[in-house]
Parts: structure tokens; C-alpha cells; sequence
């Protein structure tokens, strides 16, 4: 084993001089690199990974780093858990908190943030790589970063082995929150595609996959009790060409995710720290459950699942007692599937006209005494006790609800989580009620938007114009807004990408890098890290990691 020791050693000093060199300047930045360029420790393939290998979770995180080296690099790490000399070492525990513990008596530890728990250190000295981090997160975090650190050989090649600088680098994320929204139920986009775009997720820091599973257009989660909603709600008969030419496709489009696929996602994306949120559109954009149910509207029907774009003006029926009762049954399935604490009800783009004149449903309003204030109509009342019986019903299973900012029109639930997309008034407000709230309005996070002035460059979308520094430049704290108080309850910034014009996995990807490139760094740097001429000097490299892993993206930022 010396013997061997001695060998890699030699053969790593006899190629130093043609290393390639890592750049921890990486996106997002890291809180803190200091970094001695004059220094370098070089590393070969045949050196060693130490780590618990008694800990799964850690030797999973150990596999990531192991492969990612491999792939980007071509340098094949051995894994070697009980060696002490190891060229890479993961450690749990963080320096910094071994000095609090021993400079203190006996006193309860204190309980750490999200943020906290994923915190992590590299330092890198002659000795070798050093991984700290206070749970196993925080050395998938510290994975990622050596990742985008790594330089690239040409694929095919090997790298003779990578020289890493000296440095100390001390990380966490800013928000506890750092969300994606991927839009499944305009179009449907396979298991493996999603597992890709988790992965991308995951290199950027991302840790929350909010899911968008159903829709006017089409319902695609699988309710075991009721079989034929997602065999049949799956499908319109055509989609339309366009912005809604009235010129259609003659295509019949559908599918749908099984509890088991759904299952299978929620674990691959665990393995990479990355809740999903499901999100169940209601009390409207339910074509696709009406066309199954026509007896949950108000009219009776018939309902055809639409195919074209828009919000159509059919909505479930709260009047009828059995809307409640099929509401119940979809969300409790999706809550035996997700263990995500966070559900998502929708509640957006909800209208009323039909309620106004159906007969249940004002039955439903006098039975609960509802009565227009002047500032909330009886229907928006109504829609509240909608939100209120699902809040409830998701509060007997342990989770919190999360609906778009429409929630508040008829009085916020009390627990009720914000997500603020018409702009940032509807999160200012709940902020200053106490109520959590997630920023993703739609003038800094709302992707499906073009992202270069000239449209001939780029595939359709659904309009407007988002370039990469305007979602760089959000701050989702508003501190001219909001006092430091008000503040807390802002739990992070979302990026959404609604589907209406976006057909295929590749289109997917180019809508959504390097835009995630910009909103990672708004999610994870403070805001005095932030400096758009030095993001663009960045970028370059983390599209050649992009090209590395096969997806599309947009060449041009503006």
C-alpha cells in the first residue's frame, strides 16, 4: 500500500507541470473564498476518498463527487474510508463550531436554520481536500461546488491530474427556500426528462421543485381511487398552433404520471436535497377533471379538456357536496405520495361568473352566512372556505398550504403560505400580516417570457421580455418595503416555467438556462455579492458543465 502511495505521489509531481487548474469562482459565488493562487495541492487518479462508510447518506454524497470528477476530469479517485492520509477527507462536524462548544458549560445547542444545517467549509492545504460540513447536505453542497470548479478535458481525454489552489472556502445559502416551478400539465414531459432538470436544479443550489400537475389542458396525477380521472382527463383531442390561432394541430395529446413514477422522482430528487411540491390547481383551471366529473360544475356540462390556452371561465362546483368530497380524495392520495411539507392548492385565475348564478352555490353562501363587506364579494368568500376546508384538511396531515397570491382576495387563511406572482404586492402584504411568503413575480421570475430583444433568435413563447440581468437584479427581501422584522417571513425567490409554448425537453432547457445561472445566485449570495459584469465572466464555464451534460441552452444573455 506505501508502495502504491509512492507511486501516485511521484507520478502526480512528475505531471504538475501540465495540470489543469480549478477556479472556486464558480455560480452561485460561495459565501466566502479566500484563496493563495501561489500554492497548489494536485490531484491524480489512484488518490484516496476517506469518509464513514457506515453513513449511507455520506457515502452516496462521496459517490457524487467521485463521478462528477470522473466525468468532467477523467481522474478516478480511489475510495479508501479508513485512511487518515487520504488526498480528500470527508468530516462531519465544522471547526467553527467546535471552538463555540468547548468556550461554553453545558449549555442546550442552539437549533440551526435551514441555511445552517447546510453549511459546509473546503479547505484546501499540502495535506490534501478537505470537506467539512455539519450534516450530510452540506457535503452535497460542497461536492457541487469542487464540481464547477473542476476545468474540463476535452471529451474522450483524461486530464493528467488538476491542480487546486489553497484556499478556505465557507459557505451557506441565503434562503432557506430556492425554488423551480415546472408546468407538466400544458404539456407532459417524461420521467427522465425530469430527472434532468432535478439534476440541474441540484448543481445550481435549487431545493424546492414546485410541480405543476394539472390543468385545463389536461390532468396528470394518478388518483387510484378514482382510475378514470387520469386515463381519461389526460387527453385533448388537439392542441392548438400558436397563439391561439384557432388553426389546430388534429393531434390527440395526453399523459400522465403513475403514484409509482411519482414516487420514484420524489426519492431521485431526496438523493439530491430536493423537496417537490405538488401542486393541484383549484378551485379552477379543472377542465381536465370536469371533462371526467361533469357533475362537479356548475352547469352540468359537458366539459372537453381544452386545447388551446387561456383560463376558462368552468370551475368546480363548491355548492355540491361532493366537490369536497372529490377534492379531499385527490389531495389525501397526493399526500401519500409526497411527503413534502409544503401542498400546493393553486387557488389563481379562478372566475366567478358561473357561481354567481348556479343555485348551489349561493345556497352554499347563505349556509355560511356570507355577505359582501364592500371589500370581499360572497364569492370570494366562497372560494376562502374552499381554501379553509383544504388548509384544514391538509393541516390533519402535517402539511402546509401554499397558494397563489389570489388567496388573498377573499381574507388569507391563517396558515396559509403566499406565493406572490402578480408582482410583489400580494407578498408585501402577507409580509406584513405574518404570513410566509415565496417571491416569484412575474417580472423577474416568470421564464416561459423571452429572454433575447429579438424573437426571430430564439424558439415562441408566451410573450413579454426577461432577460438574464433582469432576473438577476431581483431582490426579493424588499428592504425599502418591508422593515428587518417583515423580512423573516420572505422564505426565498421561485423561477416558473409554464408550458403553454413549450412542447419538447429541448425548448425546456433553453427556456430555463442560463436563467437559473442569474436566480441561483439571487437565492444563494447576499445581495452585496452580486455583480453582473463578474456573473458573465462566470457563465462561460458553467455552459461548457451544460454541454458536458447534454442540455440545451441559450448562448446569448442580455
Amino acid at each position: 500500500m506505501k508502495k502504491f502511495l509512492f507511486s501516485v505521489l511521484f507520478m502526480c509531481a512528475a505531471v504538475s507541470m501540465t495540470a489543469e487548474r480549478a477556479d472556486y469562482r464558480i455560480i452561485p459565488l460561495p459565501k466566502s473564498v479566500q484563496t493563495d493562487s501561489t500554492q497548489v495541492f494536485t490531484l491524480c487518479s489512484g488518490m484516496g476518498i476517506a469518509y464513514d462508510a457506515a453513513d449511507p447518506e455520506v457515502s452516496r454524497n462521496v459517490q457524487f463527487l467521485r463521478q462528477w470528477v470522473e466525468e468532467l476530469t477523467g481522474v478516478k479517485l480511489a475510495l479508501t474510508p479508513d485512511d487518515k492520509k487520504a488526498a480528500v477527507q470527508f468530516t462531519l462536524g465544522l471547526a467553527t463550531d467546535r471552538k463555540v462548544k468547548k468556550s461554553k458549560k453545558r449549555q442546550p445547542a442552539p437549533q440551526l436554520t435551514a441555511q445552517q444545517e447546510e453549511a459546509y467549509t473546503i479547505d484546501v492545504t499540502k495535506d490534501g481536500i478537505q470537506l467539512r460540513a455539519r450534516k450530510p447536505i452540506g457535503f452535497f453542497r460542497a461536492a457541487q461546488t469542487l464540481r464547477k470548479s473542476l476545468p474540463l478535458a476535452v471529451k474522450g481525454q483524461t486530464l493528467a491530474s488538476v491542480d487546486f489552489p489553497y484556499t478556505q472556502i465557507q459557505d451557506e445559502p441565503r434562503f432557506g427556500y430556492r425554488g423551480v416551478m415546472l408546468d407538466c400539465a400544458r404539456h407532459f414531459f417524461a420521467v427522465d426528462v425530469i430527472k434532468q432538470y432535478i439534476d440541474v436544479m441540484a448543481l445550481h443550489g435549487c431545493n424546492q421543485l414546485h410541480w405543476h400537475l394539472t390543468e385545463d389542458q389536461g390532468w396528470r396525477f394518478e388518483v387510484k381511487a378514482l382510475p378514470e380521472l387520469a386515463k381519461q382527463g389526460q387527453w385533448r383531442e388537439q392542441t392548438v398552433l400558436g397563439h391561439n390561432t384557432g388553426v389546430y394541430d388534429g393531434q390527440r395529446y395526453g399523459g400522465y404520471y403513475t403514484q409509482e413514477q411519482c414516487r420514484e422522482l420524489v426519492n431521485y430528487a431526496a438523493e439530491r436535497y430536493i423537496n417537490i411540491i405538488p401542486e393541484i390547481d383549484l378551485p379552477g383551471h379543472m377542465m381536465g377533471a370536469l371533462h371526467v366529473f361533469p357533475n362537479l360544475g356548475c352547469t352540468g356540462g359537458p366539459y372537453p379538456v381544452w386545447p388551446h390556452w387561456g383560463v376558462s371561465r368552468e370551475v368546480l362546483c363548491p355548492g355540491n357536496p361532493e366537490t369536497m368530497t372529490f377534492l379531499k380524495t385527490v389531495v389525501g392520495e397526493l399526500c401519500d405520495v409526497f411527503p413534502s411539507k409544503f401542498i400546493h392548492i393553486g387557488g389563481d385565475e379562478c372566475p366567478k361568473e358561473r357561481w354567481k348564478n348556479c343555485q348551489k352555490c349561493q345556497e352554499k353562501a347563505k349556509e355560511l352566512g356570507l355577505q359582501d363587506d364592500g371589500k370581499h364579494s360572497i364569492e370570494n368568500q366562497l372560494q376562502t372556505w374552499v381554501n379553509h376546508q383544504m388548509e384544514a384538511f391538509l393541516s390533519e396531515r402535517g402539511r402546509d398550504m401554499i397558494g397563489w397570491d389570489e388567496v388573498l382576495e377573499g381574507g388569507l387563511t391563517e396558515n396559509g403560505i403566499v406565493m406572490s406572482w402578480r408582482g410583489v404586492n400580494g407578498g408585501i402584504e402577507a409580509a406584513k400580516q405574518h404570513h410566509r411568503v415565496i417571491m416569484t413575480p412575474t417580472t423577474f421570475c416568470y421564464i416561459d417570457y423571452y429572454q433575447l430583444k429579438d424573437h426571430y433568435r430564439q424558439p415562441d413563447a408566451i410573450g413579454g421580455y426577461l432577460p438574464v440581468s433582469k432576473v438577476y437584479s431581483f431582490e426579493p427581501l424588499l428592504p425599502d418595503q418591508l422593515s428587518e422584522e417583515e423580512q423573516q417571513y420572505i422564505l426565498g425567490p421561485q423561477v416558473n416555467l409554464w408550458t403553454e409554448y413549450v412542447a419538447f425537453p429541448q425548448h425546456v432547457f433553453f427556456m430555463l438556462l442560463p436563467r437559473l445561472d442569474a436566480i441561483s445566485e439571487v437565492q444563494w449570495c447576499r445581495s452585496d455579492q452580486k455583480d453582473f459584469e463578474d456573473f458573465k465572466v462566470r457563465l462561460p464555464h458553467m455552459k461548457q458543465i451544460y454541454d458536458r451534460m447534454g442540455v440545451t441552452y441559450c448562448r446569448d444573455i442580455e
